[in-house]
């Protein structure tokens, strides 16, 4: 395995390892969530420099705009759970008394 693939891999285990164990504030699972996002979009950047193919060049540009919408999404989720709630912490958002 190159060093290059290694280096996707362990920033997309560790995005995950941190979205699933630091779950007290909801701006740090959307920033564990953009990195992930951004390890995706680097592996799919340089796939198709890897491979030869220019087929797959919308690729990366598909992915940079979902994940705009994400993160846009999760702002809007923040402020939006800030204002009603007075914090952003997770333990205190409760589905069931909505």
């Amino acid at each position: 395995m190159p060093l290059l693939h290694l280096s996707f891999y362990s920033a997309f285990a560790l995005s995950s390892l941190g979205l699933a164990f630091h779950r007290a504030h909801l701006v740090s699972a959307l920033l564990c969530l953009e990195s992930m996002m951004l390890s995706m979009y680097i592996a799919l950047s340089t796939w198709p420099i890897e491979n030869q193919t220019p087929s797959f060049a919308i690729l990366p540009i598909l992915m940079l705009t979902f994940s705009a919408c994400e993160a846009g999404t999760g702002l809007a989720m923040l402020v939006a759970s800030t204002r009603t709630h007075g914090s952003d912490h997770l333990q205190n958002l409760n589905l069931l008394q909505c």
